[in-house]
């Protein structure tokens, strides 16, 4: 199966299903001599795992990564790191019932008759279970980053109907104080509140994720495929769930007019305004980067759903076992990896052109 691999100079290449052994990856192109706090790589993959709190899957998964190569004595050597997560608590009969049918927006229908053959426990190699592979890659370019003073910020903005606005105070440091990770404390109990009255619908909701990253130099990104923007879009909409990615004045600039839309220059260079989300031509021009990405509803909820299985017949289907009520919460660190993966591959790639 191709398609496993993301990056150029900077890659992760992952592995693995929901239900099999372990998931995990090698991470290539991270520069020798580098000290990784491995803790704190721990720290950005327990934001992700299940079982955190009363608005997420329960399936409990301790997601401790194991690290095999390309660190030695607390410092990375510049070969290929590959690491591991065992997968601990799979319940493969919670989706016995869906072994030859078809859930509604899955991915059960697409592989099986892309591939002739699907694991259907958990979705397989489809499942968000996935993501934590690419959450210790991101963490891992993260502190590497951060050495560079580039910071990636990342929150839940919108959950169903209830949204931050303007007018909503936002505190950053509230963000990891409250389980929806929102950075607004009365929103986010509100958010709280409607995911767990969706929960006991048997139902699901959906959201959106903010992320803002500073300290970005001016000059990342190649014309004309390999446009950072565009770089960032592919990798949000290859998260599970993902419906809509906007950087920017995004889809808001539709209402606004070319002189209130232009980015003034100031003398210092900086701009007056950032409606450019701080990339202009795909390339940064040194404003902060800001984007949202829309998350759909969990695709399995606790109803009965009308469906096909594989010989094309009706069937019935309803979910079974642990599912997220509503994505979002554990997409944050999610959202946060892959953008710091397309950012310092990115940072690599404009290096390399910067020798003379």
């Amino acid at each position: 199966m191709s398609g496993n691999r993301f990056g150029k100079l900077f890659s992760v290449t992952t592995f693995g299903e929901s239900h099999g052994a372990a998931i995990g990856g090698v991470i290539d192109g991270v520069p020798a001599n580098f000290v990784l706090d491995t803790e704190a790589v721990q720290l950005e993959l327990d934001k992700r795992k299940p079982g955190q709190s009363a608005i997420v899957t329960q399936r409990k998964e301790s997601d401790v990564v194991t690290f095999l190569s390309g660190i030695f004595e607390g410092k990375t050597t510049g070969s290929p790191i590959g690491f591991m997560i065992q997968n601990e608590d799979q319940k493969s009969k919670d989706y016995s019932h869906i072994q030859h049918a078809y859930r509604p927006s899955h991915a059960d229908y697409t592989y099986d008759k892309k591939y002739g053959h699907r694991d259907y426990r958990g979705g397989g190699r489809s499942s968000a279970r996935e993501t934590a592979a690419r959450v210790v890659a991101g963490a891992v370019a993260k502190q590497i980053l951060g050495k560079i003073g580039i910071q990636i910020i990342t929150y839940v903005d919108h959950v169903g109907e209830i949204k931050l606005t303007d007018s909503v105070k936002i505190d950053i440091d509230c963000i990891e104080n409250n389980p929806v990770r929102c950075p607004n404390i009365e929103l986010a109990e509100k958010m709280e509140a409607l995911i767990k009255t969706i929960r006991k619908q048997g139902d699901t909701i959906g959201g959106a994720v903010t992320c803002r990253i500073t300290g970005v130099p001016v000059g990342l990104g190649e014309p004309v495929f390999d446009k950072l923007h565009a770089d960032l879009g592919k990798a949000m909409l290859s998260i599970n769930a993902v419906k809509g990615f906007e950087y920017g004045s995004g889809f808001d600039g539709i209402a606004m007019r070319g002189s209130e839309h232009n980015d003034e220059f100031l003398t210092s260079g900086k701009t007056k305004s950032n409606f450019s989300g701080g990339i202009q031509g795909g390339i940064t021009n040194g404003e902060e980067i800001y984007f949202r990405v829309a998350f759909k509803p969990v695709a399995t909820i606790m109803q009965d759903q009308n469906s096909i299985d594989d010989k094309g017949e009706e069937v019935i289907v309803k979910g079974r076992g642990r599912h997220d009520p509503c994505v979002v919460p554990r997409a944050v660190p999610i959202v946060s990896a892959m953008a710091a993966l397309v950012i310092l591959d990115h940072y690599l790639i404009d290096q390399s052109k910067r020798i003379f």
